[in-house]
């Protein structure tokens, strides 16, 4: 098991379809359900100060709440302008009810 995987939240911490921002370490990060699937990134918007897990996720799209920029989830890349860098995304492993990420490995999807 890494050394970076950390616990970030219970199963039952994130409805369906929903995001939430959760501490790990000295970093924010956003924690998704996506068909089922748990995914996280860094919490922190890529072109302004805001909070994706204050956005609207559609499907596997997460839109920014500032600028209306948005994000494909499972890659962590920029989808919709203003938006043009993409977000860092984490492995997710689901132990049980408990959610680890691995902060030293990126999403298997990763771009």
């Amino acid at each position: 098991m890494s050394e970076a995987l950390v616990r970030i939240c219970s199963t039952e911490d994130v409805p369906v379809g929903a995001v939430k921002a959760f501490t790990a370490g000295n970093d924010v990060l956003a924690v998704y359900i996506v068909d089922c699937t748990f995914y996280a990134t860094d919490d922190a918007c890529t072109h302004g100060a805001a909070s994706l897990a204050e956005g609207q996720l559609d499907g596997d799209v997460i839109e920014c709440s500032m600028h209306f920029g948005a994000f494909h989830v499972p890659s962590g890349k920029a989808v919709q302008a203003p938006c043009s860098f993409p977000i860092r995304t984490y492995k997710v492993v689901v132990q049980g009810s408990d959610v680890f990420v691995d902060l030293d490995q990126p999403s298997d999807q990763a771009e």
